[in-house]
């Protein structure tokens, strides 16, 4: 990756090598080595830690300064969906996740879900949400494809659900005309291979891989619809960015997606676990083009008033503050 070392006048960038040993095997032990002695030399009044997936909440809490905790997803949770194993990798990282959230000084939560998740074991938390990058919020023209185009931009992993929302679809392609396009990574895992042979097998369906910001703008100016049948999720930044971009959403009603849509308001809720419910929403929005325009305005002034950087900027300055006033 580019590692430039500074990203604005105010904000500086370091970028850390860490050997393989390093990594999860050793529990993350070279990513602490690394960043303890960043953090030395800088000498930080605070230390905000984004996310228990990997090794940002590990090092920070491992280093000797005072620090905050943002989970963006929740892995004890995953663990348990996924009935993980002692010792597999989502095991060990729900391991990590309750070993540091009591150790913080407090969760800002991205969602009211995961607040209510660590609202036992956390000394404190705030509520505010991902922020979306501007460039989703200018204008720009959004072009109607010949037939309708609907994305689903998420890792392909069983608890994203890709191949249930194929599965849902097949009847209603067999009468309608339409695209289902996936973007993001696919693994060589069971579930990887699962997907891409089901989706070679329709006509339909299509996979295009992990995409950068800029590409994923150009595809949501073409979308019709963004879809994310999830069984688990905390705040998709995907759907915050399809809102900015005035794309109708329809999304699973669990974790904390309910707090960025108000089902027939702001977008359509789904059961995942149920094909019906989103064969339904996606049949919808096919056949409604004024529901599919007023949900995408009105999820755009939603995102507006609640996921632009500059509030964001403003809830996490006001923390940070506070933290460090009572230090």
């Amino acid at each position: 990756m580019r590692s430039p070392a500074k990203l604005a006048p105010n904000v500086w960038f370091h970028s850390l090598h860490v050997p393989k040993w390093g990594w999860l095997r050793t529990g993350y032990s070279g990513c602490v080595l690394a960043v303890r002695k960043k953090l030395r030399e800088i000498q930080p009044d605070l230390v905000h830690a984004q996310g228990t997936e990997r090794d940002c909440a590990i090092s920070a809490a491992l280093a000797p300064f005072p620090w905050l905790l943002t989970i963006h997803g929740n892995i004890r949770t995953i663990s348990k969906l996924y009935r993980s194993l002692p010792l597999s990798f989502w095991w060990l990282q729900a391991r990590l996740e309750e070993f540091c959230i009591p150790r913080c000084q407090g969760v800002v939560c991205i969602s009211t879900y995961t607040q209510r998740l660590v609202a036992a074991v956390a000394k404190k938390t705030w509520l505010v949400p991902n922020a979306v990058d501007s460039r989703f919020f200018s204008e720009g023209p959004h072009r109607s494809p010949p037939h309708p185009l609907f994305l689903v931009v998420a890792h392909v992993t069983p608890h994203k659900n890709q191949i249930a929302l194929i599965q849902s679809l097949d009847e209603l392609a067999r009468t309608r005309s339409f695209r289902l396009r996936f973007l993001g990574k696919c693994g060589e895992d069971d579930y990887g291979r699962r997907f891409l042979e089901v989706v070679r097998g329709r006509k339909w369906c299509e996979w295009g891989g992990a995409v950068d910001q800029e590409a994923l703008r150009k595809e949501l100016g073409e979308a019709s619809a963004l879809i994310l049948p999830t069984m688990e999720d905390n705040c998709p930044m995907v759907i915050l960015e399809a809102q900015a971009s005035e794309v109708p959403v329809v999304a699973s009603a669990v974790g904390g997606i309910p707090d960025l849509i108000q089902d027939g308001i702001t977008g359509l809720l789904v059961d995942p676990f149920s094909l019906g419910s989103i064969r339904d929403a996606v049949e919808k929005i096919m056949s409604n083009g004024t529901l599919a325009c007023e949900l995408a305005a009105r999820g755009r002034a939603y995102a507006q008033r609640n996921f632009h950087p500059k509030i964001i900027a403003e809830h996490h300055l006001r923390i940070y503050e506070e933290v460090i006033r009572s230090l």
